[in-house]
């Protein structure tokens, strides 16, 4: 017969390891055992739970844009034109996330009436050179 002081720790097998906490990315799992023998035998300092890091595959990572900008001026000086607002892509998506949408946004604009005359064309051509 053994003295008190010497009768090892029973202990059940290993469970199985838990899920991964996350879903996706890194996580932990974790494994129990059980104490058979009666804790009044004596002190059993064995573990009985462990724990470990699990990877899954990486979260998928959604694009993200900035605000609008403000709508640009009137690309002409009369008659039907179009203004422009763009944004800009902060976080491209990564791992199956959302793509981006539209960064440009065009609409139509008018101003007064464009004048016609006699001599007007001459008067263009010189302002543009």
């Amino acid at each position: 017969i053994f003295p008190l002081d010497t009768i090892p720790c029973l202990l059940s097998p290993w469970s199985e390891w838990s899920d991964c906490s996350v879903t996706c990315g890194k996580g932990m799992r974790t494994r129990q055992r059980m104490l058979k023998s009666a804790a009044e035998l004596g002190d059993c300092n064995e573990e009985l739970e462990q724990a470990e890091k699990c990877m899954l595959p990486e979260c998928p990572i959604d694009c993200e844009l900035t605000e609008w900008s403000q709508w640009s001026e009137c690309n002409t000086s009369c008659g039907k034109g179009h203004m422009i607002r763009t944004r800009m892509i902060k976080i491209e998506p990564q791992f199956g996330g959302t793509a981006c949408p539209e960064t440009v946004q065009r609409t139509k604009c008018r101003l007064r009436k464009c004048l016609r005359g006699p001599g007007m064309e001459k008067r263009r051509w010189k302002e543009a050179r």
